[in-house]
């Protein structure tokens, strides 16, 4: 009889760890999606679904070090952005969001984006937001060791560019182009779907 106790109460509080640790993850988690959004540009902190802000947002995931495919994406977003009319232009929010805030600080971040058109807000989050974020919008990318490299560490990841309403709703998902018309033409679109609503 003895044993069945020992066994009960053994069983009890495995139950109870078992059921605060699975309590405090999921508010961990919750926490964390409640400020996904909240990160840092330069010395002051956006929130990127703040829906006050009624502008369509342009956003692209990315990193500061990427010799390629990220450059060339925020020239195409530049591009595309000079294209558009003044009135097109004040109502989108063009940003970018590194995938590697471990190495792009809030201001190599906002100083990155500059280079490819001054509308463009650079943006660095912890890395549990850029896992929420990127989850959340289908954003595939992998740290990969770079041997015999003074950078020690590239990020490969998809490169999309992501058309959200002001609350994150995703309208649209345009992938790497090097022709910036068709960037336009999913902002003229998505615009009128979001202003004429």
């Amino acid at each position: 009889m003895k044993f069945q106790w020992i066994i009960l109460a053994v069983a009890l509080i495995a139950g109870l760890a078992t059921r605060y640790f699975v309590d405090s993850h999921e508010t961990r988690v919750a926490e964390a999606e409640q400020t996904s959004g909240q990160l840092e540009s330069g010395s002051e902190t956006l929130n990127l679904f703040n829906t006050s802000d009624e502008r369509l947002r342009v956003v692209y995931f990315g990193f500061t070090h990427c010799p390629d495919v990220c450059p060339t994406s925020l020239a195409i977003l530049g591009a595309a952005l000079k294209a558009v009319s003044q009135d097109e232009l004040s109502k989108v929010w063009p940003v970018f969001i590194t995938l590697d805030p471990e190495r792009d600080t809030p201001e190599k971040s906002a100083q990155y984006a500059q280079y490819f058109h001054p509308e463009i807000t650079g943006m660095t989050g912890t890395q549990a937001q850029t896992q929420l974020l990127a989850k959340k919008y289908g954003v595939l990318y992998m740290k990969s060791t770079q041997e015999d490299s003074a950078l020690e560490y590239s990020i490969d990841h998809s490169s999309y560019f992501y058309l959200l309403k002001p609350d994150g709703t995703l309208l649209e998902k345009v992938p790497h182009t090097l022709n910036p018309n068709i960037l336009v033409d999913a902002i003229t679109k998505n615009e009128r779907l979001l202003f004429e609503n």
